[in-house]
């Protein structure tokens, strides 16, 4: 069937120029004026599909159309051949402006470069002869880095060792002995792919003689091996920014694996994580802690001495603080490692309730309680309101 199909394709093109009206090209293909290359692809695909001669039975309109379709696809590829079609309409290719009808008549070798760039974008590229070679990059490398939350609001320097493939020395990373060459790969040419054709399609793959590097070593290095890398573990020294939070990756472009026959090498990503603090929680650049304190304290108010990663600082206690209450210190959380802002320490109180009471304690305590009145309810608002409540709910449900 697809041979069929491109030899159908060859005969229109050998066939006489077929005078074609003149309609627009982005009008023929369906798109916009301003379509990009790939958006122009996909819809002469498309329609090319659609109107190819072994699908139309020879229905001659149609072919018609597809060698429409056709020239409007090889103009409007074409960066100075559309400019000229945007400023000059189909007035450019006539009469020697350009080309005309006839400047597309290249045969089936054309049809099959056309069918190539168009699926080179499903299959990975263009014709196999006119692609260069591709070193492969050397692997992107990971290093997971544990902190303690001081480190991380502070920044520091680490010095850490990274097993990983460096560049040969004693070949400067080509894989071939010093004082000789690699020679370019006679299979492939040197581009490092070979193109298989089936029908219309055009397959690359990595060239089997030099397995894409485009180059043969006949005589390879004696450190390497020909690969033109070897193991090594690297140390290196890793400036932490402060202010790095868990998740926060730290890049070192080129400390990652050395490709090999001197094929660039990948990067080193540091991965950030910070350990759980005793006192601190972390919230964006916010710090978080609880802070016990006493039920005089929250009774009567005071001042309290609370800690910060710069050391202690007081905090005021207004009386008749509830427990829970919030107090935000400004300026004592974590510098923003992107944008610089400072955040907050956020303190949160605890009462506590106090334990292992004498008896004089419990008679002062129990004294307090008396002199409160019976139900409390000018010391103990919300205590009065909460039983309130309960009692109302109790009362709805008998009704």
């Amino acid at each position: 069937m697809i041979y069929r199909f491109i030899r159908s394709i060859a005969a229109v093109e050998k066939s006489s120029v077929i005078d074609m009206s003149k309609r627009d090209y982005y009008e023929v293909l369906g798109v916009a004026k301003d379509a990009s290359e790939r958006d122009i692809k996909k819809a002469y695909k498309r329609l090319a599909m659609k109107y190819h001669p072994d699908r139309t039975a020879g229905d001659k309109e149609l072919e018609t159309k597809f060698k429409e379709v056709k020239e409007a696809y090889e103009i409007l590829t074409d960066d100075q051949k559309r400019q000229m079609y945007d400023q000059y309409g189909h007035a450019a290719f006539e009469q020697g402006g350009g080309g005309g009808h006839g400047g597309f008549g290249g045969g089936q070798g054309d049809f099959g470069d056309i069918f190539g760039d168009v699926f080179g974008d499903i299959f990975g590229g263009g014709g196999g002869g006119r692609r260069q070679s591709r070193q492969q990059r050397g692997a992107d490398l990971r290093y997971n880095m544990d902190l303690s939350l001081e480190e991380a609001v502070r920044g520091k320097e680490v010095e850490i060792k990274v097993p990983t493939w460096v560049s040969c020395s004693p070949c400067d990373g080509s894989g071939a002995k010093p004082g000789s060459k690699p020679k370019t790969c006679t299979t492939c040419h040197g581009a490092g792919q070979v193109q298989m054709r089936q029908g219309f399609f055009a397959v690359q793959q990595s060239c089997p003689t030099c397995q894409g590097t485009g180059q043969i070593i006949s005589d390879p290095c004696n450190s390497c091996h020909g690969q033109g890398r070897v193991e090594k573990t690297k140390t290196l020294s890793v400036k932490i920014p402060a202010g790095v939070d868990t998740g926060d990756r730290i890049r070192l472009s080129g400390e990652g694996e050395a490709g090999a026959h001197g094929a660039p090498a990948g990067d080193l990503y540091v991965q950030v994580s910070v350990r759980e603090h005793p006192i601190f929680v972390r919230e964006a650049n916010n710090l978080y802690c609880e802070v016990p304190i006493g039920f005089t304290t929250a009774a009567l108010g005071g001042e309290i001495e609370v800690p910060t990663l710069d050391g202690r600082a007081k905090l005021k206690i207004p009386a008749e603080s509830q427990t829970g209450k919030m107090f935000r210190m400004r300026g004592k959380g974590v510098k923003s490692v992107r944008s610089g802002a400072v955040g907050d320490l956020i303190c949160k109180v605890v009462i506590e309730t106090p334990v292992n009471l004498n008896e004089r304690q419990r008679e002062l305590l129990e004294e307090l309680e008396l002199s409160m009145g019976k139900d409390g309810s000018k010391n103990r608002p919300k205590e009065k309101g909460f039983f309130d409540g309960v009692k109302k709910f109790f009362d709805d449900l008998t009704k």
